[in-house]
C-alpha cells in the first residue's frame, strides 16, 4: 500500500515543523547575537556550521531507521531533540548577555542538539516519504512536503517577529517555548500509525553499510558525481547569505529585531511562491524543462544579490525587502529540480537502503549548507575589519555569493542536460 495524498500532507506538517524550528536558531537568534549583543558575526556561524556539521551523521541515522524496522519512532525522537536543542539555544543566547562563558557553553550543546535532532528525524521521514509513495506520486509528494517546510519556516519567522517587538529576554524565550512544544506535539500526531497503515516498516538489512562504501558507490556513477558537485556548489550559493542578511538589516538599513525576523519570513515566503510557480508550470502547465527552470532561478538569484549589495551602496532601503522577496522566489525555482532528482535516487542501488541513501546526500548538503554560512560570516568579519562602512563589506559578500549562482547555473546547462533532463521527468510525474 502507498500513502494517500492526506498521508502525504500528514508528512509535510512533520517538515513544516522541522522548518519552524530551526529557522528560529538561524535567523532570529543569529542577528541578536550579531546586533543586540555586538558579537562577530563569525560566532553564529560557527553554532551553525556545528548544527551541520553534525548531520554529516544522517547516514548514520538512515541505517538505523532502515534496519530498525520501524522509522517513527526516529522521526518523534529526533524532533524531541531538535525541540529541546531550540530552546537550550535561545536560552544560551540570553545567558550570553551576562554569563558569556556559561551562555556560549550551552549554546555550543545546543546546536550540536539541532544537528543531531534533525538528522534522525528528517533523514527518517525522507526514507519513509521515498519508500512509501508510489514512483509516479513522488515529485508530487517531494513538492508539497518541502513548500509545507518553506511555508512552516515563513510563518513562524513572520508570527515570532510580529510579536518580539518590543524585544525582552523573556518574551524570546516565550515564543521560542511555544514554536519547539508546538512542533513536538504535532509531530506526534500528524505521524501517528502513517508507517503501521501503509506497511512501510523497513525490512532488517543483513549487514550495515559503512558511510565511506555508501559515498565511494555513488561517488563511482558519472552523473551522480557530477550532480553532487553541482548540488555542493548551488547550496554553498544558497546558504553564504543566510547568517548575513538579518544582520545586514540590522545595520545598514537599521531594522529592528522584529522587523529583520519578519524579513526572514518574507525571503521563504518568495521560496515558496518560486516552488509553486515551478511546481504548477511544469507539472500542470508543462511550460518549459527543469533545466531551464534550474538555470533561471540561478540566474535570477544572482541578480537578487547583485541588487541587493547595489541597495546597502545607494541607501535605498525602500526596495530592499521586495528584493529580499524575489531572491526568496529564484531560490525556491533551483531547489525544486534537486528535491526531486533526490527522491528518485533514493530508490536506486541497493534494497532497503533509502534511509542510508537520503542520508548520504543529505549529508552533503549539510556540509554545503554549514561551510556556506560559515563562509559567509566569516567572509563578512574580514570585510568590515577592512572596509569604511558596514555596506560595502556586506555588498563584496553578496557579489560573491552572486557570482557562485552564476557558476551553477553554467554548471545544471551541463549536468541536467547530460542526465537527459531527468529533473523535468520527475516533476512532471512520468
Amino acid at each position: 500500500m502507498t500513502l494517500s495524498w492526506v498521508q502525504i500532507v500528514r508528512i509535510g506538517l512533520v517538515q513544516m515543523c522541522l522548518g519552524a524550528v530551526v529557522v528560529l536558531t538561524t535567523s532570529t537568534l543569529n542577528r541578536l547575537m550579531v546586533v543586540e549583543l555586538a558579537l562577530p558575526a563569525v560566532l553564529p556561524g560557527l553554532l551553525v556550521a556545528l548544527h551541520y556539521g553534525i548531520q554529516i551523521t544522517r547516514p548514520n541515522w538512515g541505517y538505523l531507521s532502515d534496519t530498525s524496522g520501524h522509522r517513527t519512532r526516529w522521526i518523534i525522537g529526533g524532533m524531541a531533540m531538535l525541540a529541546s536543542g531550540g530552546y537550550l539555544a535561545a536560552l544560551g543566547v540570553v545567558l550570553m548577555e551576562t554569563q558569556f562563558g556559561l551562555g556560549l557553553a550551552l549554546s555550543i550543546f545546543a546546536y550540536a542538539l539541532i544537528g543531531a535532532g534533525v538528522g534522525a528525524s528528517g533523514t527518517s521521514l525522507l526514507a519513509l516519504l521515498a519508500t512509501a509513495t508510489a514512483p509516479r506520486q513522488r515529485a508530487a509528494a517531494a513538492t508539497i512536503t518541502w513548500l509545507m517546510m518553506i511555508g512552516g519556516i515563513a510563518v513562524t519567522a513572520s508570527i515570532v517577529g510580529a510579536f518580539l517587538d518590543p524585544y525582552s529576554p523573556a518574551l524570546l524565550l516565550r515564543m521560542v517555548g511555544i514554536v519547539t512544544l508546538g512542533a513536538l506535539l504535532l509531530t506526534a500526531l500528524a505521524i501517528h500509525g502513517i508507517e503501521t497503515r501503509v506497511g512501510a516498516e523497513p525490512a532488517r538489512a543483513e549487514a550495515p553499510m559503512r558511510f565511506r562504501e555508501g559515498l565511494a558507490e555513488i561517488w563511482d556513477e558519472r552523473e551522480a558525481r557530477h550532480f553532487t558537485i553541482f548540488v555542493f556548489l548551488s547550496m554553498t550559493a544558497y546558504f553564504i547569505q543566510e547568517l548575513i542578511l538579518e544582520p545586514y538589516a540590522g545595520l545598514v538599513f537599521h531594522f529592528t529585531p522584529g522587523q529583520s525576523t519578519r524579513l526572514s519570513g518574507a525571503q521563504n515566503g518568495g521560496v515558496f511562491l518560486g516552488m509553486l510557480t515551478v511546481g504548477l508550470a511544469a507539472t500542470g502547465l508543462r511550460l518549459g524543462s527543469i533545466r531551464h527552470w534550474v538555470v533561471a532561478g540561478c540566474l535570477g538569484s544572482a541578480s537578487a544579490l547583485a541588487g541587493i549589495a547595489l541597495l546597502g551602496a545607494t541607501g535605498a532601503a525602500a526596495a530592499f525587502v521586495p528584493i529580499v522577496i524575489a531572491l526568496g522566489f529564484f531560490n525556491g525555482m533551483f531547489a525544486v529540480g534537486a528535491i526531486g532528482a533526490m527522491m528518485a535516487l533514493a530508490g536506486q542501488g541497493r534494497a532497503t537502503r533509502e534511509g542510508t541513501r537520503m542520508g548520504l546526500w543529505g549529508a552533503a548538503q549539510a556540509i554545503a549548507a554549514g561551510g556556506g554560512g560559515l563562509l559567509g560570516a566569516t567572509a563578512v568579519d574580514m570585510m568590515r575589519s577592512l572596509s569604511q562602512t558596514d555596506a560595502t563589506a556586506f555588498g563584496t559578500v553578496f557579489v560573491f555569493e552572486a557570482g557562485l549562482f552564476v557558476l551553477s547555473a553554467l554548471m545544471a546547462l551541463r549536468v541536467i542536460n547530460h542526465g537527459r533532463d531527468r529533473g523535468a521527468l520527475l516533476v512532471r510525474g512520468e
